[in-house]
């Protein structure tokens, strides 16, 4: 062999180791990055394709699969389109999926600084009218999805032909036995419990050291800020005592199967399912449930008015 050719071969193993050790670390060190990196690689492999638009704020990604009628999945606060990729595949079958990443999340401007849930309605409302054109739209929203979800639908419900709540909504609540903002592993240990179904892993420590980092500075950490600053002006983004539009994971502990009967009592029309044994992110923990459940509501007929009715899914 050449010293060349030896060179050669030498520097792409430094190449590889590290590549190895920078893996590692990322792993160790940012989890929750490395989750979300893995999940919009899927989106990729599924055949979606990534593309930008302009909102007020800056530029947003958004996701787009499939082919059909028009079905706009919306994230949580702190996620990203990714949550969505291991659900969607026989969704695609029949919609042309959208799945954006919501402003100042992941990939969507504002990149930094306090985070308003009027930005991000913003940016579905951009979605509805460049992404999907126009067409009446299935929109599907989780936690803060569902809350923003629920108020493009009540402003615009000629877009809207069917809505589905997945363990969130727009109505005033209180969750003191979840703690968004946890200081030590226990903290994030109790949280992550009440937030994921019974099924699921415990997360080990240095997941949790991530949690802790990104409750304070991810985007969950900025939208909380701005709502803590807005006092009473939140009450023009809730629904409560007005609601004429509404999946439940019923193992969730921040929204709780009492707060899904509380969105009832304002959606006469609506229709409770349950996912048995999913938190609070369904999609994520069972997906094949919660798509089975999901296709099995869509199929179902509208009720008499389409925009007054929201599906909740069960098994």
């Amino acid at each position: 062999m050449s010293k060349t050719l030896l060179k050669v071969f030498v520097a792409f193993g430094i190449l590889v180791v590290i590549a190895i050790i920078i893996s590692v670390w990322m792993v160790w060190k940012r989890p929750l990055k490395v989750d979300a990196m893995v999940s919009r690689m899927a989106l990729g492999k599924l055949g979606f394709e990534k593309t930008r638009v302009a909102t007020p704020d800056g530029r947003m990604t958004v996701w787009v699969g499939g082919s059909g009628p028009c079905m706009v999945l919306l994230h949580g606060a702190g996620d990203q389109a990714g949550a969505w990729a291991r659900m969607v595949p026989p969704l695609l079958e029949d919609y042309r999926v959208v799945i954006p990443d919501l402003p100042g999340h992941w990939k969507s401007d504002p990149r930094s600084g306090p985070l308003g849930i009027d930005q991000v309605l913003s940016g579905v409302e951009v979605v509805m009218e460049s992404v999907c054109a126009g067409e009446q739209a299935i929109l599907i929203g989780n936690s803060m999805g569902a809350w923003v979800g629920m108020l493009y639908a009540h402003d615009y419900p000629a877009q809207v032909v069917r809505l589905v709540a997945v363990n969130g909504g727009a109505i005033r609540e209180d969750y003191p036995a979840v703690n968004l903002y946890p200081e030590t592993r226990d903290e994030a240990r109790e949280t992550m419990k009440a937030l994921m179904g019974p099924a699921t892993l415990p997360l080990p420590g240095f997941v949790l050291d991530d949690v802790i980092r990104w409750s304070r500075v991810g985007p969950a950490g900025r939208l909380a800020g701005r709502l803590a600053e807005a006092g009473d002006q939140i009450d023009a983004y809730l629904l409560d005592g007005r609601l004429n539009e509404v999946v439940w994971g019923d193992a969730d502990g921040l929204f709780t199967l009492d707060y899904a009967q509380r969105l009832l009592d304002g959606l006469p029309r609506a229709r409770l399912r349950t996912v048995h044994g999913c938190g609070h992110v369904p999609h994520r923990e069972c997906p094949d449930k919660t798509a089975e459940a999901l296709l099995a509501a869509l199929n179902m007929p509208p009720a008499e008015i389409a925009v007054d009715e929201s599906e909740m899914l069960e098994p």
